[in-house]
C-alpha cells in the first residue's frame, strides 16, 4: 500500500494542474447546484456512505483514521471528482492542517481497498463510492463535462456482456471501470 501512494505521488505530481485543464471550474458558470441531481444524490447518500464505511472497518477490523474519514467526507461535499491536490485544499480550508500529498494518497489507498472510493483514470481523480459494488462488478461512470458532476451506475446485463468477452480472452482484469463523458440531462436543459 505505501508503494502504491508512492506511485501515486511521483506518477500524479500534475494533478494539481488539472484543476486547470481538463476540468470544469464551477465558479465560471451559472449551473445552480440545488436542482442538480447529482448534487442531490451525493448529499441524499452522504451519511448514509460514512456510516456503511464505518461499520465495515469495524467489521473488517480496519482503522477509518481522522484523515481517512475527512478525505472520505470531503469527497462526499462535492458531486464532482476530486484530485489529491484539490483534497489538500479542501481539508486546509478554513484553517485546517495542510496534508502532505502521500498522506492523503495513502488516505486514498485505504479507502479505495476498502470500497468506499473509486478513482477516474481519465480525471485522475477520485470520488465517493457508497454502493459496496462486489469485486467483479462492473462499475460504470457518467461523466458530465458540463457541471462536471459523476453518476455511478451498474448493470448486471452490461457486467454479463463485459464478463464474457474478458472470458473469452482468458484476461483477468484488476477492477471493471467505465468511463462515459458527455453532458447530463440536467445541463443539456439548461444549455
Amino acid at each position: 500500500m505505501a508503494q502504491d501512494a508512492q506511485d501515486h505521488a511521483q506518477d500524479h505530481a500534475h494533478d494539481h494542474d488539472m484543476r486547470d485543464h481538463g476540468k470544469h471550474d464551477h465558479g465560471k458558470h451559472d449551473h445552480d447546484h440545488s436542482h442538480c441531481r447529482h448534487a442531490r444524490e451525493r448529499a441524499d447518500l452522504a451519511d448514509t456512505g460514512l456510516a456503511r464505511a464505518e461499520e465495515l472497518c469495524a467489521a473488517r477490523r480496519q482503522r477509518l483514521t481522522p484523515i481517512r474519514r475527512a478525505v472520505l467526507e470531503a469527497l462526499y461535499r462535492t458531486h464532482a471528482p476530486l484530485g489529491a491536490y484539490e483534497l489538500i485544499a479542501v481539508l486546509g480550508e478554513g484553517g485546517g492542517k495542510t496534508h502532505a500529498p502521500i498522506t492523503i494518497y495513502r488516505a486514498l489507498d485505504f479507502l479505495m481497498e476498502q470500497g468506499f472510493v473509486h478513482r477516474l483514470a481519465s480525471r485522475n481523480a477520485f470520488v465517493a463510492c457508497p454502493h459496496g459494488h462486489a469485486p467483479d462488478e462492473l462499475v460504470a461512470f457518467l461523466i458530465c463535462e458540463g457541471c462536471g458532476g459523476v453518476d455511478e451506475r451498474h448493470s448486471p446485463a452490461l457486467t454479463r456482456a463485459v464478463s464474457g468477452m474478458i472470458a473469452a480472452e482468458a484476461f483477468k482484469p484488476r477492477q471493471q471501470v467505465l468511463e462515459i463523458v458527455g453532458l447530463c440531462g440536467h445541463c443539456r436543459e439548461v444549455g
